[in-house]
């Protein structure tokens, strides 16, 4: 491929947002189709969360902005408003990557001034999404907080974890490490069409097993619940056994949340998929973002009795184990899909 018209100093027709925050080119490659990759160097690798947030993690380090995932409902989305890119389509094929993110997260690893505290992979844009398979990212980033001795968790969709699992099964021995895959749509169906850039629902149970297989724990986050489409009792009982069979050790459920841009993006994609759930969503969400309280407690009730039904520990007890555990009885699983 030529180069020689992607540099810095060339009309690209990059949008003025990138640069901001270090363009160095963009790419397109036959590998993937209808992508766009923005190189950028970054100043910064550690993301500071405000204390504000009431999340379990104080840090945060994402590799990549945009995510070819294209969950319809990625709270994420309006993160790219910022780069001047709108928070649909731009979202899910305009690709930022912070292709030095290993390098600066080394080194600021490294200030006499760090405490180790936990890192969260994930939190923001998939660090196992379709670029991954390109820049390989996260090898150099789990080597610098194996290396620093910093505990960190990882949240994917994404399949290509399996290729570092020999990297987490060494930092499990020396540091803590958390691993979670997110599956909340059973149906193959619905599964393509609000998440079509995902790995199958099949093919995250394998990599569940996979995980269980090489020695870690592995929770899941059967979230985002989305109301009258995947919050039945059935729908949860299926899914959650089908977690269980492939060796989860946790799960967390929780449904949907709808936060600023997004929820135009989503209610536009609910509206043709499902337009008798239109009116439903606008008086279940009248009053902002989340859920109302009633819903929530029915949720948490109809799924309580579930996760005791099929072993599952509740909650986020999805932490890593210096000592791998042997997985339980391998159970019968197709070949991955994607």
């Amino acid at each position: 491929m030529r180069w020689s018209g992607q540099g810095v100093d060339v009309d690209d027709g990059a949008l003025p947002g990138l640069a901001r925050i270090g363009l160095v080119r963009s790419v397109r490659t036959p590998e993937f189709q209808g992508m766009t990759f923005h190189e950028v160097l970054c100043k910064s690798a550690l993301n500071k969360i405000p204390a504000a947030s009431m999340l379990p993690f104080q840090y945060t380090v994402n590799g990549y902005r945009g995510c070819s995932h294209a969950c319809r409902y990625c709270f994420a989305r309006p993160t790219h408003e910022y780069l001047d890119f709108d928070i649909g389509r731009d979202f899910d094929t305009q690709v930022v990557v912070k292709t030095n993110v290993a390098e600066v997260l080394r080194r600021e690893l490294h200030r006499r001034s760090w405490t180790r505290e936990t890192v969260a992979l994930g939190t923001n844009t998939d660090p196992y999404q379709r670029a991954e398979g390109r820049y390989a990212l996260m090898p150099g980033i789990i080597g610098a907080l194996t290396e620093s001795g910093t505990p960190f968790s990882i949240l994917t969709k994404g399949t290509l974890l399996r290729r570092d699992l020999p990297l987490l099964t060494d930092a499990v021995r020396t540091v803590d490490v958390s691993v979670a895959v997110s599956l909340a749509v059973g149906d193959p169906l619905l599964h393509s069409s609000i998440e079509p850039g995902t790995p199958s629902p099949q093919a995250r149970l394998n990599l569940i097993a996979t995980i269980r297989e090489a020695g870690l724990r592995c929770h899941v986050m059967v979230a985002p619940v989305l109301p009258r489409l995947t919050d039945s009792e059935a729908h949860l009982d299926d899914l959650l056994g089908r977690i269980a069979a492939a060796g989860a050790t946790s799960v967390t459920v929780f449904g949907l949340h709808l936060r600023g841009a997004t929820r135009g993006w989503f209610m536009d994609w609910l509206a043709q998929a499902h337009p008798g759930l239109v009116a439903e969503y606008r008086t279940l969400y009248r009053r902002g973002a989340y859920l109302p309280a009633d819903y929530r407690a029915m949720l948490a009730q109809r799924a309580a009795p579930l996760i005791a039904k099929h072993g599952l520990a509740p909650g986020r007890s999805f932490r890593g184990s210096a000592t791998p555990r042997p997985a339980p009885p391998a159970v019968p699983v197709q070949p991955a899909l994607f």
